[in-house]
């Protein structure tokens, strides 16, 4: 599957750009749901109620590594392409390291976990992420303005009069992104600076976490963020669709979530 092609395939098939993050939390699933076993139902059940409603699905590695259950995500990504054909999934692991040990960072996103895209953090330079970007099927989205309240602490930093996640910007767009592979992470949080991004990206498509919990605003993500034809943006949500309800129907709350998001996101678009 080509990242690129299915994703816009999911904004236009599904008229929608929210991005579910999948991110299992002990001690938070439904009862009756437990183990390693329990997480992948719960997943699997949230992907089956919600795949009408989403653009792709963003599983968070740690939250899976820690509970001793990586052959989870594995059976999840493989269960989603299966069911589900046409709606990437990112796997959410923010890899940066040098260009040896990142071919082996590659091949366990792209071949062991079956990721359609993965999340990368862009801060050793390019040597470290082309053996990502030398994958022009698969989706390369690298951290430039984070929603983290910390992220001012070195991406605002001036950089010959201009701030850094501003310089990591255009030299992304400019000078890595020649397989045309290349996304950003650019949080909720910051919608002025989101705008800047955009307006140095054209129409490279943003990952924006930071809706809900984070207090990201969608009307103001949308007034920055979207490309002029009402697209352009994965916006995430994880929480409040996973959690929307602890009972036996969690999956019907899930769908009730997912829908009512992709409604309100759908309101600003043009």
């Amino acid at each position: 599957m080509n990242f690129m092609t299915a994703l816009k395939d999911a904004w236009r098939r599904n008229d929608s750009l929210v991005c579910v993050g999948l991110d299992p939390e002990p001690g938070r699933l439904p009862a009756g749901l437990s183990g390693t076993e329990g997480i992948f139902t719960f997943c699997r059940d949230i992907v089956d109620a919600t795949a009408g409603q989403v653009c792709a699905y963003k599983p968070q590695i740690a939250h899976f590594a820690a509970q001793r259950a990586e052959d989870v995500l594995e059976r999840l990504i493989a269960y989603i392409h299966e069911t589900h054909p046409g709606i990437p999934v990112i796997l959410d692991a923010k890899r940066g390291d040098i260009g040896s040990t990142a071919k082996h960072y590659a091949t366990e996103a792209f071949d062991r976990y079956g990721a359609d895209a993965v999340t990368l953090n862009p801060y050793l330079g390019h040597d470290s992420i082309a053996p990502f970007l030398d994958r022009a099927d698969k989706g390369v989205i690298l951290l430039c303005r984070t929603s983290n309240p910390g992220g001012k602490d070195f991406q605002a930093l001036d950089c010959g009069g201009q701030p850094l996640y501003l310089r990591v910007a255009e030299t992304i767009a400019r000078e890595w992104n020649g397989n045309g592979n290349c996304a950003l992470v650019t949080g909720a949080t910051w919608p002025e600076e989101l705008g800047r991004v955009r307006g140095v990206v054209g129409d490279m498509p943003l990952l924006v976490p930071g809706i809900g919990a984070q207090g990201g605003d969608v009307a103001a993500v949308m007034a920055n963020g979207r490309t002029r034809d009402g697209t352009g943006l994965m916006i995430s949500s994880s929480r409040a669709i996973l959690y929307a309800d602890s009972g036996v129907n969690f999956a019907e709350h899930a769908h009730r979530a997912a829908e009512e998001m992709r409604k309100f996101v759908n309101s600003f678009r043009l």
